[in-house]
């Protein structure tokens, strides 16, 4: 059967596949778009398959509101030039309109969504994988969810967060979102630190001031004193305000009559472990190969 350009044109269209593919699916279906759309989608899942076990650590976050809620996605690539490219931010903004239409935040339910386009996000994903070359991965979703203030922040597409507020209203939001992206607290009031975070610090502290040779008493005082220095640097209330470092953000809130009740901070590639490339020892390999 012949194989025209309407048909690769169309074909193209469904599937986002290059164009040579397109036309090498369709010779292999005799022409039947139906069977070449499958074809193609198999070919990408096994693509998708065999690139899965490379990191990606680069990307986006993306954050998308719907009324009183809003979400926060970061979708990953390999490199820093696969997370520039329309394709890739078409699809992560696909996502985030997704995610927050969903109202899951477990990856693994939300591969099985449907993007405005009607396909799930994991058949876009496997096609985006064979048109960009790259393993691309939704790695996580967060999500707030208020009736009272939302606002939203982002550096760049690297970092991206969403504070709620009780009381206040947007601007003053969007302060705390940016103090949030810039300083990066762990929790909201030293009430939420983890007991196993504060009795590892003391412990470590503990054996620091030791090494001092000073009194037991004395030594009390130095490790209580260094606590609440730490519990202020990763605590959101307890952390100097960005924009006016002689007033805490615990401060800035009260001045308001407004209380953060929930922030998501997303930073690209954050706690993954990026492969770093060792030239020397790889030419050193090849070479004990070689001999």
């Amino acid at each position: 059967m012949s194989i025209t350009a309407s048909m690769v044109k169309e074909l193209r269209e469904r599937t986002s596949a290059g164009m040579m593919e397109c036309k090498k699916a369709l010779v292999e279906a005799n022409g039947d778009l139906d069977a070449a759309a499958e074809l193609l989608r198999k070919s990408g899942q096994a693509k998708a398959d065999k690139k899965s076990s490379r990191v990606a650590a680069d990307g986006r976050v993306v954050i998308a509101r719907d009324g009183n809620k809003a979400v926060i996605v970061e979708v990953n690539s390999e490199t820093d030039f696969a997370a520039k490219d329309e394709n890739f931010i078409a699809f992560t903004d696909a996502v985030a309109a997704a995610a927050v239409a969903s109202g899951t935040s477990d990856v693994t339910v939300f591969a099985g969504e449907k993007l405005a386009d009607g396909r799930t996000v994991e058949d876009a994903r496997t096609a985006l994988i064979a048109k960009i070359g790259e393993n691309i991965g939704v790695r996580r979703i967060g999500s707030v969810v208020s009736d009272g203030v939302i606002a939203h922040y982002t550096h760049g597409s690297r970092i991206g967060v969403v504070v709620a507020l009780d009381g206040g209203d947007e601007t003053l939001a969007r302060d705390i979102a940016m103090h949030v992206a810039a300083s990066n607290p762990t929790c909201i009031a030293e009430s939420d630190v983890p007991a196993e975070t504060l009795e590892n610090e003391r412990r470590i502290l503990t054996e620091q001031a030791q090494d001092s040779g000073k009194p037991p008493e004395i030594i009390e005082k130095m490790v209580t004193g260094r606590i609440n220095k730490f519990l202020k640097e990763i605590t959101l209330l307890g952390q100097p305000f960005v924009k006016d470092p002689d007033t805490s953000v615990a401060k800035l809130l009260k001045a308001a009559n407004a209380t953060v009740t929930s922030f998501v901070r997303f930073e690209v590639g954050e706690g993954i472990e990026k492969k770093e490339d060792n030239f020397v020892e790889e030419v050193m390999a090849q070479v004990k190969g070689a001999s």
